[in-house]
Order: C-alpha cells, then sequence, then structure tokens
C-alpha cells in the first residue's frame, strides 16, 4: 500500500510512496469540494468519492483507473414524503465494501441516518427498510449534528450478511441476515449527557466510531463519547477501559488488523474544547487490550499543538504498521512502524476528513 488517499474540506489529495519517500501525486481532484466520504474498493480498485456541495447539496463519484477520470454516479435518496420535516440527503459518512464474493455491492451510511446499499457499484441505492423503518428511530438523535448519522459499517469477512454499525446517536446495530432485520446491541455503554435512569439504554449511546479486527472480527474498539469500549462478541456487549492517559475522548480509533489487543486512538479534552490535553499532540496505542497505553509522539509537534483527528483520520493498512493521519489543521503523517515514530508530509493540507490507503 504506497499510495494515499486524503479527503479534505478542499478536495481529494493523493500521495505516492517511491524510492525517495513519499511525496503528493499530481493535483488535487474536486479542488474546493468538501469530502466527506471516500472507499477505494479492494475487491476491483474502484475509487469512490463523496462530496458535500453546501447550498448545492451531497454528489458522489466513481473512477475506475485510480483517480486519473472520474464519473458522476446518484447520490442515495430518502423515501418520498409530503411531510414538511420529510428527511433528505445531508452528508454521506461513511462507504463499505460488500463481501468478497459480493461484487459490486456497496453499503453507504448517512445523515439523517439512512443506510444504504447499491448492487451495481453506486449506480443505483436503495434504502434499508428494516433499519430506517425501526420503533427507535424517534428516539435517535444527532451527535454534533442536526441528525443521526451513521459513520461505522463493518462487514464480517467471514459472513458478508453478518453486519455491524455505529451510528451517532443511537449505539450500534447488528444484523445476520443482509440486513433484512436488525438487533440494538453494545450492552455496555454507557452516556453521561443522558438522564440517569436512560444512561445505559443502547439506543442513547454516542459510539463516535467502531473499528473491529480483521483476522478477529469478534474483537470491536470503540472509541464512545464517554470512553473506551472494547468487545468480543462482535460488538455484542463492551467493556470499559478505564484510566487512560491522557485522555479517553477522542473521535479515531483503529484496530490492528491481526492483533486482536492492539488499538490506537487520538486523545483530547472533552466536548467544548475539542483540542489536545495540554496542547501535546498525542497518538495512544495498547497492546494488552486496553490494561495499558503508551503514548507515540515522536515526529508529532513538539509544541502546543490543537489538531483534532476526526472519525476516519487515523488509519492502518493490512500489516498493521504502516499508519497515516490527518487532523482538522491539515497536518498530514505516516508511521512505517506502527506508530513508534512519525513523518511529516504536510502541514499545509486543508482540513482532513479522512485518510484512507490504496
Amino acid at each position: 500500500m504506497d499510495r494515499l488517499h486524503v479527503g479534505t474540506r478542499k478536495g481529494l489529495f493523493q500521495f505516492q510512496r517511491g524510492k525517495s519517500g513519499w511525496a503528493q501525486s499530481g493535483p488535487p481532484a474536486f479542488l474546493a469540494e468538501p469530502v466527506t466520504a471516500l472507499l477505494e474498493d479492494p475487491r476491483d480498485g474502484t475509487l469512490y468519492v463523496a462530496l458535500q456541495h453546501g447550498h448545492f447539496g451531497c454528489k458522489m463519484h466513481r473512477s475506475s483507473d485510480g483517480g486519473a477520470s472520474w464519473e458522476e454516479i446518484p447520490t442515495p435518496t430518502y423515501p418520498v414524503s409530503d411531510a414538511p420535516d420529510a428527511p433528505a440527503l445531508e452528508m454521506i459518512w461513511s462507504l463499505a465494501p460488500g463481501g468478497k464474493d459480493q461484487p459490486g455491492k456497496i453499503w453507504c451510511g448517512t445523515i439523517p441516518g439512512g443506510l444504504f446499499v447499491s448492487h451495481d457499484r453506486g449506480s443505483s441505492w436503495e434504502i434499508n427498510r428494516p433499519l430506517w423503518d425501526q420503533p427507535s428511530r424517534p428516539n435517535w438523535f444527532g451527535g454534533g449534528y442536526d441528525h443521526a448519522g451513521i459513520h461505522s459499517i463493518i462487514v464480517d469477512p467471514r459472513d458478508p450478511d453478518h453486519i455491524l454499525i455505529g451510528v451517532s446517536c443511537a449505539g450500534c446495530w447488528v444484523t445476520g441476515d443482509g440486513g433484512k432485520s436488525w438487533e440494538i446491541v453494545g450492552r455496555g455503554m454507557h452516556g453521561d449527557y443522558l438522564p440517569p435512569d436512560k444512561a445505559f439504554d443502547p439506543v442513547g449511546q454516542d459510539p463516535h466510531l467502531i473499528a473491529a479486527t480483521a483476522s478477529q472480527p469478534d474483537r470491536v474498539w470503540c472509541q464512545h463519547h464517554c470512553g473506551i469500549y472494547v468487545s468480543s462478541d462482535f460488538g455484542g456487549t463492551f467493556t470499559e477501559i478505564t484510566d487512560v492517559a491522557p485522555s479517553n475522548f477522542g473521535f479515531a480509533v483503529i484496530a490492528h488488523p491481526s492483533r486482536p489487543d492492539t488499538a490506537w486512538f487520538a486523545p483530547a479534552i472533552r466536548d467544548a474544547f475539542r483540542v489536545p490535553v495540554d496542547g501535546r499532540f498525542v497518538v495512544t496505542r495498547t497492546d494488552d487490550g486496553g490494561k495499558s497505553f503508551r503514548q507515540q509522539s515522536r515526529g508529532l509537534p513538539e509544541g502546543l499543538s490543537y489538531d483534532l483527528v476526526y472519525r476516519h483520520g487515523l488509519v492502518c493498512d493490512d500489516t498493521g504498521e504502516r499508519l497515516a493521519m490527518g487532523s482538522t489543521t491539515g497536518n498530514l503523517w505516516v508511521s512505517e512502524n506502527g506508530g513508534d515514530d512519525w513523518q511529516l508530509l504536510s502541514s499545509f493540507l486543508p482540513p482532513i476528513a479522512q485518510v484512507a490507503f490504496a
């Protein structure tokens, strides 16, 4: 994985690793347009990009040649309604490929809280009605946005009909039949922003991001609004991890692809601040299932820094050794040794929403 896609508030950038190291590759695509989600499909190499054009709404584009050329494809649409507050697409927040034996199948998570699926590489979309019609939906609410949003989609590599999603704020949901039915899971999480008698209500939880160990997907890590959690049953139940320095708050989490006890987080001060603790920017890593954490900062800013890492701004490759991280202040780093050392690739990019290795 010697290519890195970087989705920013002002376009899609690419970086390539050559003999002399990492460097930006070519001009940005969709210059000045906010990129909200991107996916390079590992099954066929197709690259998908979602844009938020503000007043002009959301757009989606697809490339079959690594970004050399693009074609516009439809965006998901919500059920037709005459209601004055009928839902409409506000943002495409997550994209995930279906199973290896499901060519062309793509899942899409959106705000407001709709899960969509395409069976033809994004040429058409249909909403998942069983999730959309959940009786608990009136209790879903936004975490930072006005409406609930689906930011995490984990397709079980053992069974592509077994899917776990994370919703801010409506907790974690799982299907075992490809979306025909859904069950609320994520028990054990708690939200101190809820009334005391509702603090452990699974539907009221705000899992900022969930990530599964690729080789052992039952191990799921969660960066929650109120802490860090780990699950050993594909998100059915979670155990809270306490005593995490410098903070157990953040947005990003990545799971090592083959070591279920290893995960990385990007900590910050909670709620109104949302900046690094004491202005010291670090990444935290656990290698023992959350019993202990170490702070990784070599190559990161030595002085005061107020970078924040968004949900999809921290990623690792298939080896778990190469990491990439982008921040709200346009800084982009890569690590070749699991986060022990970081190399700054750029400090002049627009705010970064997502990074992804090709």
